[in-house]
């Protein structure tokens, strides 16, 4: 399986192939779980679970704060490639308030880590990839 630079909709079967193979190449992995919710306090809550955060967030819920502790969070990693995953989500094609920022939020992150002139020179390739939540009697198996 390729893992490309990017912001991706999969399946849920796809997930665990997904980070298999960021294991099998040394590829830091993340995987946010928000039980198929995608609003904010879900979406804040499985970032702060799941990624590196520089600075750690406060108990407000900021998305400007959680954009940049994030973004310097990864970018401290001092890794060029970085995979997330998000196994529960909800379909693209939905998105709208909540769900919609957070998913902006995951594709700024692709494109600012990508640039040499926002990292001092030293790029973080992220590949960002979603699964809408299984519906009743699917299951999604993930590690992360």
């Amino acid at each position: 399986m390729v893992i490309g630079r990017g912001f991706h909709e999969v399946s849920g079967a796809d997930i665990a192939g997904i980070l298999d193979e960021a294991a099998r190449q040394g590829i830091p992995a993340f995987t946010l779980s928000t039980a198929g919710r995608t609003d904010k306090e879900a979406f804040f809550r499985a970032v702060q679970e799941a990624l590196p955060l520089d600075p750690p967030l406060g108990p407000h819920m900021v998305w400007d704060a959680l954009s940049d502790s994030v973004w310097s969070g990864l970018h401290e990693l001092d890794s060029p490639r970085v995979v997330i995953v998000w196994p529960d989500a909800r379909p693209v094609a939905d998105a709208e308030g909540d769900f919609r920022i957070a998913l902006d939020t995951l594709r700024d992150l692709v494109t600012t880590l990508a640039e040499a002139r926002h990292t001092c020179g030293r790029p973080t390739q992220v590949s960002v990839s979603i699964a809408p939540a299984p519906s009743d009697g699917e299951t999604v198996s993930a590690k992360g």
